[in-house]
């Protein structure tokens, strides 16, 4: 829970933090940018009982913080505001979200806020990347043994859970700093639940390089594709989010299933530049192969709704509306445009009213990605 004396904490550090203090200071309201009905809202309410919506990648309530050892002191900042796992599913239920990602994140413990962006501040000493998704996986596990959500193991749970009323998890992580290279370890990481992990975030690692800092390995390295392997043959969705172009494409060519690209957008001279957005011509590789691309409500060219629903359009422009959906980085995003599960079918009446038909949308918001899910796992 984020008390007064968290935000007064955090409040009397942002001076400090410059461009960084973002991440660390209360956010505003997000505007939507378009007018919607009651009738239209009703009309969204209704859908998302009919179609399943699924986060593809979201850290709802940030479980990710709890109990995490020699942070920055920046980030020590960030973990004091606390978790709000409760407050965020509360928030799923009333938004009609089916499920999400919770994402831990393997590179959490040696990050670092700057004015440019998040960046490793040190190397992980033995053992404690590893020690770290402990930890992290055993926080999810709480959330589902106490009953707050219910575990998506496989495609046929998500079923099972909306029929029972409970908001889906799907366990994941952002990072495969905690394989430290080990094919071995992709093993344990599906018997404790996840079925996805983004190869890359913040450090480039034994499995490759990242797009937002210079190369070290060019690509994917060895050890990376002997991860690709093991996912591949235990069902386990490969995103490469993050991921340089060079290490991404490694792994497509290493990859005998579709993979996904699960928050990001497509360079254009229709958007500004930014380093985490993906080249059109991986964009096209990722979607020939069968795979995904995640809408990204980030604030990086757009500042409220109607720019989320305008790169929905423009994801659809360049790979089609069968390779498109959503993955909002929830509660860890940048100057998001939704930041609440609660807009959710804010989200879908604008698409609706944009002129996306029904189909189209419930393929965006959910069906692609589980129809994906269902042909890899």
């Amino acid at each position: 829970m984020v008390t007064r004396r968290k935000l007064m904490i955090g409040g009397a550090a942002v001076l400090g933090l410059g461009g960084a203090g973002y991440w660390f200071t209360r956010k505003k309201p997000v505007p939507v940018g378009f007018e919607v009905s009651e009738q239209q809202m009703a009309d969204a309410r209704a859908f998302l009982v009919e179609n399943p919506a699924f986060d593809v990648h979201a850290h709802p309530g940030r479980t990710f913080v709890r109990g995490a050892k020699g942070l920055t002191p920046k980030f020590k900042l960030y973990q004091a505001l606390g978790t709000f796992e409760d407050r965020v599913v509360e928030d799923m239920q009333a938004g009609g979200m089916a499920a999400a990602s919770f994402a831990s994140v393997s590179d959490f413990h040696v990050l670092d806020a700057t004015d440019t962006g998040l960046k490793a501040a040190r190397d992980f000493a033995p053992g404690e990347a590893w020690a770290s998704f402990e930890l992290q996986n055993a926080n999810m596990r709480k959330l589902i043994d106490k009953g707050l959500v219910a575990e998506l193991k496989q495609p046929a749970d998500l079923e099972v859970a909306r029929a029972a009323g409970e908001t889906g998890a799907w366990l994941t992580a952002e990072g495969g700093d905690f394989l430290e290279g080990s094919a071995e370890r992709v093993a344990e990481a599906h018997q404790r639940g996840l079925r996805s992990i983004t190869i890359m975030h913040y450090r480039n690692s034994e499995i490759g390089d990242i797009i937002t800092a210079d190369a070290v390995h060019h690509g994917l390295t060895p050890a990376g594709k002997s991860v690709i392997e093991a996912m591949n043959n235990l069902g386990m969705m490969i995103d490469v989010a993050h991921a340089s172009e060079a290490t991404a494409f490694g792994a497509l060519a290493s990859t005998s299933q579709p993979v996904m690209c699960s928050h990001t957008h497509i360079k254009s001279d229709r958007v500004p530049d930014n380093p985490r957005f993906i080249s059109k011509e991986l964009a096209t590789e990722i979607v020939s192969g069968g795979g995904l691309i995640g809408a990204w409500p980030a604030g990086l060219g757009i500042s409220d709704m109607n720019g989320l629903v305008d790169r929905v359009f423009d994801l659809i422009d360049h790979v089609g509306v069968d390779h498109v959906c959503l993955g909002t980085d929830m509660d860890a995003n940048y100057k998001p445009v939704m930041d609440n599960y609660r807009q959710t079918p804010t989200l879908v009446a604008g698409l609706l009213a944009r002129g996306l038909s029904r189909t189209e949308t419930a393929k965006v918001m959910g069906g692609n990605f589980i129809r994906l899910w269902k042909q890899i796992s």
